[in-house]
């Protein structure tokens, strides 16, 4: 690339050896930095863009652990949904963007200790928008993971964390 070659001679040129290494640093910081907002622009123009994060729905089903590190690897992770205007949007861009997907995964689980939901980065949830109507969480070990379900208009239920669903991978816009 020739600016970052023209940029590096000039530094060269302006700085004496001691210097040389972190601004040659900081140059690569900057230049990944453009990366990674680059790549969160695509990912916004295939989304949605909401407050100060993107969706991007994902129609492939995976396991709830797959479909995440399918999130990580694009620079995101499952959609965790943190009030109740988060969720009524995560809803409705599922029902555009998932037709047909009566349920999705969301990034909350109670893998590490029953009944005790955190996100996907082990944070502990202050939200919870659980479908009380179908007894929701159900409690049973085995279901450790969420999901959200339209045919609940975007209510919570807890599922088999094995079970393949489609979901939405978040990004939050720096």
């Amino acid at each position: 690339d020739a600016t970052l070659s023209s940029s590096v001679v000039l530094i060269l040129i302006n700085v004496g050896d001691d210097d040389l290494k972190a601004q040659i640093n900081k140059l690569w910081q900057e230049v990944n930095s453009l990366k990674e907002m680059q790549a969160l622009q695509t990912v916004c123009l295939r989304g949605t863009k909401v407050h100060r994060k993107c969706y991007l729905a994902i129609d492939v089903p995976k396991h709830f652990h797959e479909a995440n590190e399918d999130c990580i690897a694009q620079g995101g992770t499952l959609v965790t949904p943190r009030d109740i205007d988060e969720n009524t949007a995560v809803r409705d861009y599922a029902k555009k963007s998932l037709p047909g997907a009566k349920d999705f995964w969301i990034g909350i689980t109670d893998m590490v200790k029953e009944g005790q939901y955190v996100d996907v980065n082990g944070m502990a949830i202050n939200y919870f928008n659980w479908d009380r109507s179908k007894n929701q969480p159900t409690g049973v070990k085995r279901e450790s993971c969420v999901m959200m379900s339209q045919a609940s208009q975007g209510k919570w239920h807890d599922d088999v964390c094995r079970n393949l669903k489609k979901y939405i991978c978040e990004y939050i816009i720096p």
